[in-house]
């Protein structure tokens, strides 16, 4: 079974061995699931040595979490800010310093691996799409007072010199974002979870999970596990398997693009290592790969073109803020369904005695999928109620089965707001 056409695939280490179930199993946990979060949940449970065992139905890293932009930094979708608002500073301050925890974990799982995992300088730009230097300098003096961050403010003179395009003004440096080829840190972090006890299978979906008195069966194609505990960490491929979890997913599609090599146009464009996003609502995000080309990043859509069109599409957004590259080629492009929530926070909790969920992470980045992982792991192994900070977010419905329609509405909805907010700052192209 082969992984999608992407960057990762193309650049993938070695093989991971795992093989279909095909017996009955007992263990303690199952976690269904094989993309990050599942895979940091099993990393989590046999470290603290309880027994596992996680299904996955197509490859280990197969879906979002082995093709997405890369980016491994502290918070979540939803601004930290408006985490203050809604739950005050305490609140926001301990959510945000979890995933500043996951930064610090991950880091320690990839020593000795950073050069098959890790992908050029650390830190990371937010450059500005809006005339607006006193909202940046607040945000970072908020973020630097509130989060004990060490964001650095960027001038407009300072951001036109690195990154060549009329599109920006103001930003800031977030020195602590790391850039990674996701799909081998998935595999690498699935390795040392078998070598420490994890038992994976692969080509095996979870076709129905039933309740066994105190217990859950997990039924697949070949064979079952009855387990004490069951873990569902799926996200946008939830499907109908959990009810609950499905109403409250929103599986929505992604895309990013690999350009060819640029050689020295590269210059003509970005001058500067660190990968970029910009601060509108529907943003793009970047970074430098391989033999000088670009990761680009972007958009939200129901609809799923043709890898031409999709190429197409996202290189006039490339061009939209570098129209010198014109006459670059796309190399490949390609989608991933990731699965996010309404509020623009993770779904981490417990439904019933035994059973828990672990999902809702598009939008996040690699670190706060690794903080649910944790979570959870932790919460089975030694009833630690840190998951409940979560709580006030919800399973809340997310409109299916109209629900792709409703994201592709807020998509558009969010491109007219960033639209509207450069016409109210006098913002001129």
């Amino acid at each position: 079974m082969a992984y999608p056409d992407t960057y990762y695939s193309r650049t993938v280490g070695p093989d991971l061995v795992t093989e279909p179930l095909s017996e009955y199993i007992e263990t303690k946990v199952c976690v269904i699931g094989g993309g990050l979060a599942g895979v940091s949940t099993g990393m989590g449970l046999v470290e603290r040595h309880i027994d596992c065992v996680l299904l996955e139905g197509q490859q280990v890293g197969w879906g979002a979490s082995g093709r997405n932009g890369g980016f491994v930094s502290a918070g979540f979708s939803q601004s930290a800010l408006k985490l203050v608002s809604w739950l005050g500073e305490s609140h926001a301050k301990r959510l945000y310093k979890l995933t500043c925890n996951a930064v610090d974990l991950i880091e320690q799982r990839i020593i000795g691996f950073e050069d098959s995992i890790v992908e050029g300088e650390p830190g990371s730009i937010t450059a500005s799409w809006f005339d607006d230097e006193k909202g940046v300098r607040r945000y970072v003096d908020d973020m630097n007072r509130i989060f004990d961050e060490d964001l650095q403010f960027w001038s407009r003179q300072r951001v036109a010199e690195s990154y060549l395009t009329d599109r920006y003004f103001d930003g800031f440096l977030n020195p602590r974002t790391l850039c990674f080829q996701s799909l081998n840190y998935v595999l690498h972090l699935a390795r040392l979870a078998q070598a420490s006890g994890l038992r994976i299978f692969d080509a095996t979906p979870a076709l129905r999970v039933q309740k066994k008195k105190d217990q859950w069966l997990v039924i697949t194609p070949s064979g079952s596990i009855l387990a004490d505990n069951v873990v569902y960490a799926c996200s946008g491929y939830i499907g109908s398997l959990q009810p609950k979890l499905s109403r409250a997913t929103l599986p929505v599609a992604t895309y990013v693009l690999l350009t060819q090599e640029l050689g020295s146009r590269l210059a003509d464009a970005v001058r500067s290592p660190y990968a970029v996003s910009d601060n509108r609502f529907s943003s793009n995000y970047y970074r430098i790969v391989g033999n000088r080309r670009l990761l680009w990043g972007g958009r939200v859509s129901m609809f799923q073109p043709s890898q031409k069109k999709l190429a197409g599409l996202m290189l006039k957004d490339l061009l939209s803020v570098y129209p010198q590259l014109a006459g670059i080629q796309a190399d490949v492009a390609w989608g991933g369904t990731m699965g996010y929530a309404r509020h623009k926070m993770p779904q981490i909790g417990q439904l019933s005695a035994g059973e828990w969920y672990c999902q809702g992470f598009g939008g996040h980045g690699m670190a706060t999928t690794t903080l649910g992982g944790e979570l959870i792991a932790s919460a089975i192994a030694t009833d630690d109620t840190r998951y409940q900070l979560f709580s006030p977010f919800g399973l809340r419905y997310v409109g299916k089965p109209f629900g792709p329609v409703i994201a592709q509405m807020a998509y558009w909805s969010y491109q007219l707001q960033d639209a509207l907010r450069v016409s109210r700052l006098n913002r001129k192209f």
